[in-house]
Formats: C-alpha cells, sequence, structure tokens
C-alpha cells in the first residue's frame, strides 16, 4: 500500500454524482480537482444535465431545490436535486452541489464542490474546496485558501506535494465532521469518517477514522465492540 493512498481522490470520495465521475477519475489528488472545477462546470452548462433545468443564466438547479429569495447565486453554478439555499448565502461562482446540500445563512461558498448531502449551514466560508458526501462543517468553520504570505499552497502528509496553486482551501472526506469555529488552513486534508474537535487550527493531513483535539493531538476512532 502506497504511503500516501489516504490523501488520493479515491480514498476520500466513494459516492460521485454521474455527472462528475470524469472529473473525479481523471485526478489522481483531490487538488487536481480544484483546480479544474472552472472548465468542466462550463462544459457541464452548456451540455445540459439530464434532469436539471435552468434557474437563471449560468445556474442549473435540479428537481426539488429550495433556493431562498436572498440568497446570492452568481453564475456558473450547478444546484443539485433537494439542495436548500438558505437566507442569506453566497455563491460567487464555480460551484457545484450534489444532491441535498445545504448552505445555510452567511455561509459563503467560492470555487468548490459539496458531494451528496454535504452541509455548510451557519456561517461558513468554503473557498477552493471539496466537502465530501455527508460532511459537515460546524457553525463558523473556515475553509481558509490563502497563505498569509501569499505563497503557493503546498499539501502536508507523509511528504509534501507542491500543487502550484496560490489558493487552494481544504478536502475533506466522506462523513467527515468539522467542529465549530474550526479554521482548516491552506491544503489541508480530512480522511473519511474523521472528527475534528471545535476551535481546532488544523494543518497538514488528518487520517480517515480518526479525532483531532483542541491541543492538536490526533487518535483513532475506537470502534464498538458488539
Amino acid at each position: 500500500m502506497s504511503s500516501d493512498i489516504s490523501i488520493k481522490t479515491e480514498s476520500l470520495f466513494e459516492s460521485i454524482p454521474p455527472h462528475l465521475r470524469a472529473l473525479f477519475e481523471a485526478c489522481e489528488y483531490p487538488w487536481q480537482i480544484v483546480e479544474r472545477i472552472s472548465g468542466y462546470i462550463n462544459e457541464l452548462i452548456e451540455k445540459g444535465i439530464e434532469g436539471y433545468s435552468l434557474y437563471s443564466d449560468g445556474v442549473l438547479a435540479g428537481k426539488g431545490a429550495s433556493i431562498s429569495e436572498s440568497a446570492h447565486i452568481s453564475p456558473p453554478a450547478i444546484i443539485g436535486d433537494g439542495c436548500e439555499i438558505r437566507v442569506g448565502a453566497y455563491i460567487r461562482g464555480n460551484v457545484i452541489l450534489g444532491r441535498g446540500v445545504v448552505v445555510g445563512n452567511s455561509s459563503e461558498l467560492k470555487n468548490c464542490i459539496l458531494l451528496d448531502g454535504a452541509q455548510a449551514p451557519h456561517y461558513n466560508y468554503v473557498g477552493d474546496s471539496i466537502l465530501g458526501c455527508m460532511s459537515h462543517l460546524g457553525a463558523g468553520a473556515i475553509c481558509s485558501n490563502l497563505r498569509s504570505d501569499g505563497r503557493e499552497v503546498t499539501v502536508r502528509a507523509e511528504q509534501s506535494y507542491t500543487t502550484g496553486m496560490r489558493k487552494l482551501g481544504a478536502m475533506i472526506g466522506d462523513r467527515a465532521e468539522i467542529g465549530c469555529g474550526c479554521v482548516l488552513n491552506p491544503g489541508t486534508i480530512v480522511g473519511k469518517n474523521s472528527r475534528i474537535y471545535p476551535l481546532t487550527s488544523v494543518r497538514g493531513t488528518v487520517p480517515q477514522d480518526c479525532i483531532m483535539k483542541s491541543s492538536g493531538e490526533i487518535v483513532k476512532i475506537e470502534k464498538k465492540k458488539i
């Protein structure tokens, strides 16, 4: 098994909507997906997606999507079936939402993908990031996408990966839980099923099936004995 398996696209995201599979399967690492969102979303909107209709110029919406009148959606954007875009949500363009995604009050999204059931429900910023299926951001959790010195973002796991990207947020695996008030620093990866304690500043990689405490300590989630 490769030492970097936990940060590869296939190990972070299991359930991919049909219209996104070509993008995810073409990218070994998730930051490669992020830098291709802009071109890919424009191709999807031009071709159309079965079951989706034009909500506004450059914005496709699936069946049963609920979009508040006070929400602002800048194109291009794709809103999946049954999504809930709540009061004051701000979608800044190059955003793809899967089925049943929640974008809540005062949450801001930009150049990102939220897979089926992902939630950014309260005062969240999600920039240049991917949120896996059924992942959840607690109130005030932030996916920071720009280093304070403006330099290229490096992803750090068991080795360092140069991304060539000045802006890169977080890549959060399926079913991960991010506590209230957390800051995920640029290039952070959180593995599937992992949990982050509230008010934690996260850097580097949190392996799957782990808990990261506010002290920075990472422990394995113990499986319940039957």
